[in-house]
């Protein structure tokens, strides 16, 4: 069978691309040890209220960490528990996050946070707020039909 030479060079690349991007996939999985970030923590959806820090969602200063607070949100049925808190101005925050029924999105307006909440893992970032203002928390995964009305807000304050 005879190929033609722009077939042949497209078949090389196209095997060459192959190979590049299954090396580079498992160099990360296997070698590095990379995975998802919702694989590292795992909780019992049905037993969120009842599970540390869940138990007592909202801001909670903490010692000897490198970070200031954590932040404690649980989402649920078309809204965010607590629906509003106050966050002092250059504090290092650790954000920690999960949801009681199905997957919800948490994304801060203007900030670069965005999280997927999926029952049964906890969802973590951490950030520091460097400026005032308030700051509009939206789910940006479709959720059911109040979804619209699923906010929270923080308040980063002096």
């Amino acid at each position: 069978m005879h190929m033609h030479k722009f077939e042949k060079i497209w078949l090389t690349f196209g095997i060459g691309c192959l190979v590049v991007f299954l090396s580079v996939v498992g160099v990360s999985a296997f070698y590095l040890g990379n995975k998802p970030a919702s694989c590292l923590t795992t909780i019992n959806s049905a037993k969120v209220d009842q599970t540390k820090p869940f138990d007592k969602p909202g801001l909670h200063k903490v010692e000897g960490k490198e970070w200031d607070y954590e932040l404690v949100f649980v989402a649920s049925t078309f809204s965010y528990n607590p629906a509003q808190v106050k966050v002092p101005l250059g504090a290092k925050v650790k954000v920690i996050a999960t949801t009681k029924d199905v997957i919800h999105g948490f994304e801060m307006a203007g900030t670069n946070i965005n999280m997927m909440l999926e029952p049964g893992y906890v969802s973590e970032y951490t950030t520091t707020f460097d400026k005032a203002g308030e700051y509009l928390v939206v789910c940006n995964e479709y959720c059911g039909t109040g979804h619209h009305l699923m906010s929270a807000k923080i308040e980063v304050v002096k």
